[in-house]
């Protein structure tokens, strides 16, 4: 069995709640991170509505009119870890409003290119946690893992897992008889994706990332086209 006590994970709360209210969403982000953390992973956690993060699509917000920006402190925090998951809340059947901050804030470094000239998150894996009360667990993972492979996270088989209640107004993840911590469909959910991040991250970490031909940004400007021939010119 491969090891992980070299591996970094970071898991990225987009709860609405401010510490120390209690969020459902960290509920199963524990769940996830106990795995990791039982096999050597190195396991980093923060709540994004903790920290006075600006709105925008660039590297440091203060260079474009607002007063304070942590995001380039956390973001040097997404880049130490190996393993990136997005956690958040459903709401009117979508992300988080907070969700939606921190894949912009992604979104601002993607253009960072890394040693290889390949764009910075090229290496790393990604996945997503998803709780609520109503549905929209599928719709929320989509565009999550869809927006971290766009901007260079590789997405391993079964990268989410999520808990709903009953539709409609009820108990949450942690309430009390709402069932989330002991229903099999999550916990199995749970416990494949953060065994998939592990092993795809282990798979990258022992190659050195993704190989560098053809996906090289310095080297397109600089003039390699990798084989690329436009047919309207043959």
């Amino acid at each position: 069995m491969s090891t992980y006590d070299d591996l970094r994970a970071l898991f990225i709360n987009c709860t609405l709640k401010r510490s120390p209210e209690p969020s459902n969403t960290q509920g199963l982000i524990d769940a996830s991170a106990h795995i990791m953390a039982q096999n050597g992973v190195r396991v980093d956690r923060f709540r994004a509505i903790d920290y006075d993060i600006a709105t925008g699509v660039y590297p440091d917000m203060t260079e474009h009119g607002w007063a304070t920006d942590v995001w380039p402190e956390l973001q040097s925090r997404v880049m130490d870890a190996d393993i990136l998951v997005l956690a958040g809340p459903i709401w009117l059947g979508d992300n988080s409003s907070v969700t939606k901050r921190v894949i912009e804030r992604l979104y601002g470094n993607s253009g960072v290119l890394n040693a290889q000239g390949q764009y910075a998150y090229y290496g790393r894996v990604g996945g997503c946690l998803i709780t609520g009360n109503e549905d929209g667990i599928k719709h929320c993972a989509m565009n999550i893992l869809y927006s971290l492979q766009h901007l260079g996270y590789t997405i391993p088989p079964q990268a989410d897992a999520g808990w709903i209640g009953e539709a409609g107004p009820g108990p949450s993840y942690l309430d009390p008889g709402s069932g989330g911590p002991d229903n099999d469909f999550t916990n199995r959910n749970t416990t494949f994706m953060t065994w998939n991040l592990l092993h795809l991250a282990r798979m990258l970490k022992d190659n050195g990332g993704i190989p560098a031909y053809g996906n090289q940004r310095s080297a397109w400007d600089a003039g390699s086209r990798f084989d690329f021939e436009n047919p309207e010119y043959r």
